[in-house]
């Protein structure tokens, strides 16, 4: 297994910060997007790429074994535990290895240990777990559809239940890196990155919008359509309606997850606008209305 620089693939130093990584990360996974380039192979292998390299730099632990062992950071544990058995025999007086066993010697033992022709152990390992994110609008995340993501080249199909949350994570178990020595694989962890909507605002379950009404809607009563998440509706308005009055659209909110025909409610604000360019006669009518 040749050595890959993964701060060199981000284009970041080693001491790059969590959020710089982060950022590069982002930065590179959108210029080299599979739905952006879908003629161009060159992009796919580098955004595959990038995606490992998020997954190992972006996880502080997996990053400080890749710091350290370089290209064997996935047995680290298994190395240092070899280490501290053979330091036993040594003290015991029977050293098995046939010498000082220092971290130079770590990749002979990987060797030897995971197919290099060694028969000291079969043990078998589990495969690393991969980090993904997937960004998907609020107007998705409102109803269960499908999705195919791509991971290390591989094309997956999800399922998408409605009403998942921003930077809520999923397992799906097995769609991780290959097992070592007939071992399982390991598993994919999907984050959803839903941005902010323009018009609806989601807390919890509820949403939230503002809907202008004129003055005189507001003064005499009258009705407004507006959109919702599943539709147009029509609403009454109140005579008399002050600026900022809030209604609330039971079961009009967003989708509860995994919870059938359950959802929040939603909050509709009323602004209203006041008129403006008003001519002379329009504002002599506003002078008696405010001396009667």
């Amino acid at each position: 297994m040749e050595f890959v620089d993964y701060y060199k693939i981000l284009g970041v130093s080693k001491n790059a910060s969590t959020e710089e990584i982060k950022k590069a990360y982002r930065k590179l996974a959108r210029k080299l997007h599979p739905d952006l380039n879908p003629n161009d192979k060159t992009a796919h292998k580098k955004f595959q790429e990038v995606n490992e390299a998020n997954e190992v730099l972006g996880d502080p632990d997996k990053r400080k074994k890749y710091d350290k062992y370089g290209k064997d950071w996935q047995h680290a544990e298994e190395f240092e535990k070899a280490r501290q058995s053979q330091q036993r025999r040594s003290y015991s007086g029977d050293d098995s290895f046939g010498g000082s066993f220092s971290e130079g010697d770590f990749s002979d033992f990987f060797n030897s240990m995971f197919g290099g022709g060694g028969t000291r152990s079969r043990t078998k390992y589990k495969g690393q777990d991969y980090n993904a994110e997937l960004e998907i609008s609020l107007q998705e995340a409102a109803v269960t559809h499908k999705k195919v993501v791509t991971v290390n080249g591989k094309n997956i199909r999800i399922t998408i239940p409605a009403g998942v949350e921003n930077g809520q994570k999923i397992k799906l178990k097995g769609y991780g890196g290959q097992g070592s020595n007939g071992g399982p694989s390991g598993d994919l962890y999907i984050t959803f990155v839903i941005p902010n909507d323009s018009r609806f605002k989601r807390l919890g379950n509820d949403l939230y919008i503002t809907e202008e009404i004129d003055l005189y809607t507001a003064m005499l009563g009258g009705e407004k359509i507006i959109n919702t998440l599943n539709g147009k509706i029509k609403l009454k308005i109140a005579p008399e309606t002050q600026n900022g009055t809030k209604i609330r659209l039971k079961g009009k909110g967003f989708p509860i997850y995994k919870k059938e025909n359950q959802f929040g409610d939603l909050y509709v604000t009323w602004l209203i606008k006041l008129p403006t360019n008003l001519t002379e006669k329009q504002k002599e009518l506003f002078r008696k209305l405010s001396e009667s």
